[in-house]
């Protein structure tokens, strides 16, 4: 039994031995290099640039408090649609103790005046009945009269205004009633009820009450590098795509080239700006992330290659054609690329063969 298990582990041995040495054998040997082959063909190459940006309404309006005060009511939130001049909110007029006791005595003293006057006035008319005074002096002192009457009323609406924010004589114009100044989409209402707010003056821009757009006239915002400026024009169309719309493809035209350049991070970027054509049914929010795709060169009914089959020397390009000794090195003139075709101009024919990339053994990966 010993002599036997000797003879069987030899067996064994001897077979891992011959086993391992032909599979190195046939993996030394070499194997046959094969490649792609491809045909050239009529086509349409063209090359793009992508440009990042944002979809916003060309104009965005803030509206502003005519008068300082605090906000009492709001009529509208965010997301509403107002009508020019429709009211947005209500203010409460807090009155500056100053402007307020000046206004009073203005009133008080216009009153004196004005009880003199008609004093004045009623004297004179007696006098005037039994003709003791000329026409000329009785109108002299009905006109006082009038001029006190008009001074009065004017100290009483300067007060109310002060006092209230809004005269008697003219509710419906009540500055602290704010209106938007265009009709659209409300966008955003930074203030609550109970906060303050403040005129625009001198030292200030004014407490922003609401911001309103519209949502029909939007465009695309965005920067291109100054290697690609050169190569676009206005009227250019523009294909864009927005993050937030999942196979969502909007139409737009290039309205405006920045003749300026502002420098980030080291390099020149020009900003343009396109008109977008929303669809119908489509929902397009202010700051929508986009890409805009724009189409800088286009090239029609010419003959392509795929890219990976073309091979550079200096500035020589060359393709291997196929010939009846295999293949066979051939001096090309190419075009356009759009990085997965190129244009070949010169030095290939419609049928013959080109070698493309070296198709790797599955035994050797």
């Amino acid at each position: 039994m010993k002599k036997f298990g000797r003879i069987l582990t030899i067996l064994l041995a001897a077979a891992v031995f011959v086993g391992t040495f032909a599979y190195l054998f046939q993996r030394s040997r070499p194997q046959e290099v094969r490649y792609e082959e491809l045909t050239p063909e009529m086509g349409t190459i063209s090359k793009s640039t992508v440009v990042t940006g944002k979809i916003q309404p060309r104009d965005e309006v803030n509206v502003k408090a005519q008068i300082s005060g605090i906000v009492a009511e709001l009529y509208k939130e965010a997301g509403q649609t107002v009508e020019k001049n429709e009211v947005i909110a209500k203010l409460k007029v807090i009155p500056e103790m100053s402007q307020l006791s000046s206004a009073q005595s203005r009133v008080r003293l216009s009153e004196v005046n004005l009880k003199q006057a008609q004093t004045n006035y009623d004297r004179e008319k007696k006098l005037f009945d039994q003709q003791l005074v000329s026409a000329e002096a009785f109108d002299q002192v009905a006109q006082a009269l009038r001029q006190a009457k008009e001074e009065y009323n004017a100290s009483v609406e300067s007060l109310e205004i002060i006092r209230d924010g809004v005269s008697s004589s003219n509710k419906s114009g009540s500055s602290t009633l704010v209106r938007s100044s265009v009709s659209g989409l409300i966008l955003d209402i930074p203030v609550k009820v109970g906060n303050t707010v403040i005129n625009s003056n001198t030292f200030n821009d004014g407490t922003t009450i609401a911001t309103v757009a519209d949502m029909n006239d939007l465009i695309f915002d965005g920067n291109i590098d100054e290697t690609e400026v050169g190569r676009v024009h206005i009227g250019l169309p523009v294909r864009i795509t927005v993050g937030a719309l999942q196979d969502v493809a909007i139409d737009a035209a290039l309205e405006y080239i920045s003749p300026k350049a502002t420098e980030s991070g080291g390099t020149n970027l020009f900003e343009i700006k396109a008109t977008v054509k929303v669809p119908e049914g489509i929902t397009i929010r202010s700051g929508y992330s986009a890409n805009a795709e724009i189409e800088l060169q286009r090239e029609e009914n010419v003959m392509t290659v795929p890219e990976s089959a073309i091979q550079f020397e200096g500035e020589k390009t060359f393709v291997y054609v196929l010939g009846d000794n295999g293949y066979e090195r051939r001096d090309v003139v190419t075009g356009l690329s759009d990085g997965v075709n190129i244009e070949i101009k010169e030095g290939l024919s419609l049928g013959e063969k080109v070698r493309g990339n070296q198709i790797l053994d599955e035994k050797k990966k």
